[in-house]
């Protein structure tokens, strides 16, 4: 396949939106790109007449795509107001996902951090996966897709203590044997990725856990660099966007990473 194909947008149209609070919303899409999304994967999503926005693939099942959206910026924006009947374009599925746990399995959530794992949870249980899921927030109301977790009781954690344990999801995480897991996979925040990957080396078990990355995406196949990390420059957008414990246990990931114009900011 050319590259003229895979930049290729695939027109869609909204069937229904969700909304969970005033900037998160969820839009399912019809038709879908080509196969089915592994957990992880991604989708670049343009927005006509604003921008191109990289969307982890938050639901899909007989055809339907779903993506969460948050606000925080113009497109992210124009995605959350948009109605049923409304089009955009899509093309992927993009990216290297999670590895699927056969037996047991540990979910580590924050915030946004949810809407690919939410997916994951659903195919791991297809698979005869026994997940256990830990989700924080920073408050109740953000606590979203947790419907998804069908047969769950997950552990929660809010920042202001108004659902479940008071605190972060690292909190949570502390009285935890991460041993006893084949797979831990963990999305969020990067600070917080990067406290839970503290935890896992310290426990030993840093080739058994995966992290999804978000970065500042340009192409989404590999060919502009933009979301290069360091030291060994791989490609998020490629490589990624899951990497395993290890991969990952240099000295970007939790530090820093490239803006749009590729300046080093920090985390």
């Amino acid at each position: 396949m050319g590259t003229g194909t895979l930049m290729r947008p695939l027109n869609c149209e909204v069937v229904e939106t969700v909304r969970h609070t005033p900037h998160i919303s969820t839009l399912f899409l019809e038709p879908t790109p080509e196969g089915i999304p592994h957990p992880g994967q991604f989708v670049m999503v343009w927005v006509r007449g604003t921008d191109e926005v990289p969307m982890a693939v938050s639901h899909f099942e007989q055809g339907r795509l779903g993506i969460t959206v948050q606000q925080v910026g113009t497109a992210t924006r124009a995605l959350c107001d948009m109605h049923r009947g409304d089009g955009l374009g899509i093309r992927g599925y993009y990216g290297n996902g999670f590895t699927l746990a056969k037996r047991n399995a540990l979910l580590i959530a924050g915030g946004l951090g949810i809407a690919p794992l939410a997916y994951l949870y659903t195919r791991l249980v297809e698979n005869g996966c026994n997940p256990t899921v830990c989700v924080g927030a920073r408050r109740r109301e953000e606590l979203i897709l947790l419907e998804e977790l069908d047969g769950c009781e997950p552990v929660v954690a809010t920042d202001d203590g108004s659902c479940g344990i008071s605190g972060t999801v690292v909190d949570a995480l502390r009285n935890v044997e991460l041993e006893q897991f084949e797979r831990i996979y963990c999305c969020g925040p990067e600070g917080m990725m990067a406290k839970v990957h503290s935890l896992c080396k310290r426990a030993g078990v840093l080739s058994r856990v995966e992290f999804s990355l978000h970065r500042y995406f340009k192409c989404g196949i590999g060919v502009c660099g933009a979301c290069c990390i360091d030291p060994l420059g791989l490609r998020v957008c490629k490589e990624g966007p899951v990497f395993s414990g290890e991969v990952l246990d240099g000295p970007e990931f939790g530090h820093y990473k490239r803006d749009g114009a590729g300046r080093k900011v920090v985390v």
